[in-house]
């Protein structure tokens, strides 16, 4: 497919005006709502975001602004943004389940004049701010449900918007044009957060011309059109949604679905049958265990089928072949059951994926690929060609990257640095924290620790600042260890321990919808999360679990203890990020009399302490957790072999 000329066209909203005018009836979004599929053509999506654009000019909003997103991924979202963008504001994405405080520091950092709230649970989060978001002039909301009750005269209706909007162009039928027209590819389009693994958020300013620069670049390697189909499922702040459902979507006409509910995912993703999808490695893990669970509940014949397929298949994977015999029993009725059927490419990012997880899907037929990015440039870089995957790297540089490694070891281990001309402008208002991301020339230091293998493929271990060395000198990657960890189904989260000590040892939080299934086919009673995770059996069913991970490790990379915590970890108590990154100095400092009893050989830990939920409300757990003591010196059977003999 020939991309239209980005030199021309340098904004989305001058894209849009163009598909509008020469695919206007083609449909290009589509959202399942109560179980049917409504679909919008590209001039429909135009004539929208006209009318939202003029409709804002209307409530003050002008260029230079920035309008705030916060819901939902819907179709509302996308053309609330590039309305944004036509009159010449910023956009924001707000996560959809970030707390209040969270809410309010982005909002009042940006200076945001408008928020477009999907719903009355978004509304809510806003109302009751209250004076902490003073520059708020006014709260558009798409679903009127709920928001009767409500007398506050920020909040504006999106219908009562595009009304607005409509009269506005009836009045001044050029001015829209003449607002799009006035756009350049240089302006700043979109503020979009950084993961904040330690502190605050920062906002990397990002042009619309870049953007659609480098998604360019990556359709070159990744080649998608009109007929593909992607289905959008990660939340729209991140910045490979942001390349995904606009910049590649509004540059190759790829249609762009929203499923109903997250919990409807794969339901409606086995109906639209997508030929593109990219998930986070969360998502892929959660999949890889939904299947192995499915499984538990499935006969015995269907077990076997199942554990014999996926041997053949791994074994066929080692030689770099596909088992006919294995795709024929079992990994074609699977692919159309996770609604992979169609699938062309499939992409992770945003962190690692364990190579068990990898190779899984690879086994599975899904046309696996890692990327790796960073926000401030512009999300992915790196990727895997189509005919050269390694699970152990994350590919190849785009077209124009340019990657070097600083300070590297005598095996070639430095600190990842990288330069390429569609990079963000700097920090919103942190012209300090801009400073110090760019090295010389303007290469921008990522923080991560990576090299270069044989193939010139790039292999990323982990952060510099998390890689870890115990007393011994013994230096070890907690992320590598803690993905090898996760590929179990009973696994939902791992902190791996051990940098200034003597070895390593693991907080665990168990997958609880699995394990509660595994509980109940064992007949074991249980009531709540933290009593399951104390449950004898439960504490032994993954001992095996890290027995057999601890197998694939070198000796001294072995997990010697761990303990499986009274809860989840959870983004909204600051222990992970919003993209499910764990907060190493938070898990320090919160569980640091835990962790410091665990290496001081305590075999019980005794925990009195106070959990508060979302809605507020507060829960006292008092209970007792065993840390288990491993042999790293052999496998499983020497462990069993020690404790028969004790």
């Amino acid at each position: 497919m020939t991309l239209p000329d980005i030199t021309r066209y340098d904004t989305l909203p001058k894209l849009l005006e163009l598909h509008a005018a020469e695919h206007g009836g083609d449909i290009w979004l589509r959202e399942k709502d109560l179980g049917i599929w409504n679909a919008y053509t590209w001039a429909e999506v135009a004539r929208r975001v006209r009318h939202i654009a003029l409709g804002l000019t209307g409530l003050g909003v002008s260029r230079g602004d920035v309008v705030a997103l916060l819901g939902d991924n819907r179709p509302e979202w996308l053309m609330g943004e590039v309305a944004a963008h036509a009159l010449g504001g910023m956009s924001l994405g707000i996560y959809r389940d970030a707390l209040a405080d969270e809410v309010a520091y982005l909002i009042t950092y940006a200076d945001v004049a408008v928020v477009f709230a999907e719903d009355e649970e978004q509304v809510d989060k806003l109302l009751q701010l209250e004076e902490k978001i003073p520059t708020v002039r006014h709260i558009v909301y798409s679903d009127p449900r709920g928001i009767r009750k409500y007398d506050d005269p920020r909040l504006v209706s999106l219908e009562s918007l595009e009304e607005q909007g409509r009269a506005r162009d009836a009045a001044a039928p050029s001015a829209y044009a003449d607002m799009v027209a006035a756009g350049k590819g240089d302006d700043v389009a979109i503020l979009c957060t950084t993961s904040g693994t330690t502190s605050h958020p920062k906002l990397a300013m990002l042009t619309g011309g870049a953007l659609l620069r480098h998604c360019k670049a990556y359709l070159a390697m990744d080649p998608r059109g009109p007929d593909d189909e992607y289905v959008s499922v990660l939340q729209m702040p991140w910045i490979m949604e942001q390349i995904y459902a606009f910049g590649q979507a509004i540059l190759s006409r790829m249609k762009v679905n929203f499923v109903e509910e997250p919990e409807t995912m794969m339901a409606d993703m086995r109906e639209i049958g997508p030929t593109f999808v990219l998930f986070a490695p969360r998502v892929w893990e959660q999949i890889a265990a939904d299947v192995r669970a499915r499984m538990m509940d499935a006969s015995a014949l269907k077990r076997a089928m199942f554990h014999f397929g996926m041997a053949l298949g791994l074994k066929a994977l080692e030689r770099g072949q596909r088992s006919a015999l294995a795709d024929f029993i079992l990994f074609r009725a699977l692919r159309d059951r996770l609604g992979f059927t169609r699938l062309k490419s499939a992409a992770t990012g945003g962190a690692a994926l364990g190579p068990d997880t990898f190779r899984f899907f690879l086994a599975l037929g899904v046309p696996m690929r890692q990327l790796y990015g960073q926000t401030e440039l512009l999300g992915a870089y790196t990727l895997h060609q189509a005919a050269d995957v390694d699970f152990d790297t994350v590919g190849v540089p785009m077209e124009g990257v340019e990657i070097r490694i600083d300070d590297p070891d005598p095996n070639g281990l430095g600190e990842v640095v990288t330069r390429h001309p569609n990079m963000f402008t700097g920090y919103f208002g942190n012209a300090e924290e801009t400073a110090k991301s760019f090295a010389e020339e303007g290469w921008m230091r990522t923080g991560d620790a990576g090299y270069f293998n044989d193939k010139g493929h790039l292999v990323v271990i982990d952060r510099i600042r998390d890689m870890a060395k115990t007393t011994q000198g013994d230096r070890f990657s907690p992320q590598y260890i803690e993905n090898k960890l996760k590929f179990s189904p009973y696994v939902a989260e791992a902190v791996i321990l051990g940098d200034g000590r003597e070895s390593l040892a693991a907080i665990i939080c168990i997958r609880f919808s699995i394990v509660s299934k595994w509980a109940e086919k064992q007949r074991i009673a249980f009531t709540t999360y933290t009593d399951l995770s104390a449950k004898p059996e439960v504490i032994a069913l993954l001992r095996k679990e890290v027995e057999e991970v601890n197998k694939t490790l070198a000796a001294k990379q072995r997990v010697s203890r761990f303990l499986l915590l009274y809860k989840e970890l959870d983004a909204d108590d600051g222990e992970l990020t919003r993209t499910r990154k764990v907060r190493r100095g938070v898990i320090n400092e919160r569980y640091g009399t835990i962790i410091d009893a665990m290496y001081q050989g305590a075999k019980v830990i005794d925990v009195d302490t106070t959990i508060t939920f979302q809605d507020g409300t507060k829960q006292r757990i008092k209970t007792k957790l065993d840390v288990v003591e491993l042999d790293t010196r052999a496998g499983t059977a020497a462990t069993e072999a020690k404790r028969r003999a004790a």
